[in-house]
C-alpha cells in the first residue's frame, strides 16, 4: 500500500498577506518532515506526533508556544492523538506548562488507563513522565497579548479566523503508513478570551480526532459546532456504514455544518486524501506516495 499525509494549520477567514506566506513555508516544512519519516518506513502514528510537535514549537500556531490566552491571561492547551490500528487514544487539556501536549496525550494513551485528564491531574501526569515543561510566560506572545485586548474591547470570545487574519491557528495532521495504519494527531491553544477552564473540541475523541481501520481526521473551526456534529468520527461512519469515498464522507458532512465554522483534513486506509472546509480558507498541506504535493489556503 501506499502512505499519504494531511496537516492543517487553522480554518477561517484568511485574509492575504506576507504572513499568510510565512504559514504556508512552515507548513511545507512539517509536510516535507512527515513525508520523510513515511517513506523511511515509519509507522502513521509517530508521524503524526512528529509532525504536530513541530507544529506547536512554531509560535505562528495556536497551539504549543503560540496558544491564545483566556479571559485571564493564561493559557490552556489541549491535544489529543489516535491510532487507528487499535482504537487506542489519549487526550489532554486544561494545560499551562507542557511544551509538546500532543506527546503527553499520546503518553496518556500508553501510560494510563484513561483516554483524557486534564488541568491539575494532567500536570501532575506530565512531571511524573518526566516530559519537557516550561514556565507558563513561555507561552504568552505578544501577539496573543494583543489579540486579547482586542477581544476584551469588543467583549468578544474569538475562535480561530472569527475575524481576518493572517496566521496560523489550531493544527492537526492525519497518516496512512506503507501498511494501511491511520492515525491522527490534532493540538490546540483554544479561543482567545475563553472561559478559564472552558475545553473544545480538539481533546473529544470522535469530534476534533478520530481514527480507526478505515480513515483518520482532524478538525479545526468552531469547536463547539463540531462536537455537536462529532464531525471526525462522522466521516468515518460515512465511510463504513454508507460506503461512501473519503472525498465523498468528507465533503457532505462539511457541507451539511453551519457555514463558517469547519474545516478538515483526512486520509483513507487506501492512500485517498481530503481537505475539506466552508469558510474562506483554509491553511493546508499534504502529500502521498504518487508524488502529489499540495500547500493551499483559499
Amino acid at each position: 500500500m501506499g502512505w499519504a499525509l494531511a496537516l492543517h494549520g487553522g480554518a477561517g477567514d484568511i485574509k492575504r498577506s506576507e504572513r499568510t506566506e510565512a504559514v504556508e513555508s512552515v507548513l511545507l516544512e512539517c509536510l516535507s518532515l512527515g513525508v520523510a519519516e513515511l517513506e523511511s518506513g515509519r509507522c502513521a502514528l509517530d508521524v503524526v506526533e512528529l509532525v504536530v510537535r513541530a507544529l506547536e514549537n512554531n509560535e505562528m500556531f495556536n497551539a504549543g508556544k503560540g496558544s491564545v490566552l483566556t479571559a485571564e491571561g493564561t493559557v490552556e492547551m489541549e491535544a489529543s492523538i489516535m491510532d487507528g490500528a487499535t482504537g487506542d487514544c489519549g487526550a489532554v487539556s486544561g494545560l499551562t506548562t507542557v511544551v509538546n501536549p500532543i506527546s503527553l496525550a499520546r503518553l496518556v494513551m500508553e501510560k494510563t488507563p484513561h483516554i483524557l485528564l486534564a488541568f491539575d491531574g494532567a500536570e501532575a501526569f506530565a512531571r511524573q513522565q518526566g516530559v519537557e515543561t516550561a514556565d507558563p510566560g513561555y507561552f504568552v506572545t505578544e501577539r496573543n497579548i494583543q489579540r486579547l485586548r482586542q477581544t476584551k474591547e469588543t467583549q468578544t470570545v474569538q475562535i480561530d479566523y472569527s475575524v481576518p487574519s493572517e496566521a496560523g491557528e489550531t493544527v492537526g495532521c492525519v497518516a496512512v503508513d506503507c501498511h494501511g495504519k491511520c492515525a491522527a494527531a490534532t493540538s490546540t491553544g483554544g479561543m482567545v478570551n475563553k472561559m478559564a477552564g472552558r475545553i473544545g473540541d480538539t481533546p473529544v475523541i470522535g469530534a476534533g480526532t478520530y481514527a480507526n481501520g478505515v480513515c483518520a481526521v482532524s478538525t479545526t473551526g468552531k469547536g463547539e459546532s463540531i462536537m455537536r456534529g462529532m464531525v471526525a468520527a462522522d466521516v468515518a461512519a460515512r465511510m463504513k456504514y454508507k460506503a461512501l469515498k473519503l472525498s465523498e464522507a468528507a465533503g457532505s458532512v462539511v457541507k451539511e455544518l453551519e457555514a463558517g465554522t469547519t474545516g478538515l483534513v483526512a486520509v483513507s486506509a487506501k492512500g485517498e486524501i481530503a481537505m475539506d472546509f466552508n469558510t474562506t480558507g483554509m491553511f493546508r498541506a499534504s502529500a502521498d506516495h504518487t508524488g502529489h504535493l499540495e500547500v493551499g489556503v483559499w
